[in-house]
């Protein structure tokens, strides 16, 4: 399992003395600011996790194009045709958290998204946006 962190680094041989503009940095406070968390690379065996911090979101998350709430929800779009509702959970949890989606725009969501993957599929994305939302009003305070 990948080792999670909260420290922004470039994953150039420990955290000391790094570019905040290199990819590492700009990937790994992106992933902070996507997720919650981050993993450094530095910490993990083979190139993925280096890859993904350095190129998908030091490079790709951070273009000015787009905003986070653009990129989360084609990423939502994306995760939903693949019947990937774990990593689906993990978006909407995300996207309430930060407040770039209401619990009345993830449902829209699923109801959009349902007439482009078809019903079998979009039961497992209505599941994962009903379990997030029951799962954040149980948790907050009466």
């Amino acid at each position: 399992m990948a080792a999670v962190s909260d420290r922004a680094t470039d994953g150039e041989g420990g955290s000391g003395g790094r570019d905040p503009d290199s990819a590492r940095s700009l990937g790994m406070a992106k992933m902070q600011e996507v997720y919650g968390f981050t993993v450094d690379p530095d910490d993990m065996e083979g190139p993925y996790a280096a890859v993904t911090v350095d190129h998908l979101f030091g490079t790709v998350w951070t273009r000015p194009a787009l905003d986070l709430r653009d990129r989360r929800l084609m990423t939502i779009g994306v995760l939903a045709a693949m019947g990937l509702t774990p990593l689906i959970e993990i978006q909407f949890e995300s996207a309430l958290e930060r407040d770039e989606l209401t619990e009345e725009q993830v449902r829209e969501t699923v109801l959009h998204l349902t007439h482009y993957i078809g019903w079998p599929l979009s039961t497992g994305l209505s599941g994962a946006a009903e379990k997030i939302i029951a799962r954040r009003r149980k948790a907050q305070p009466s």
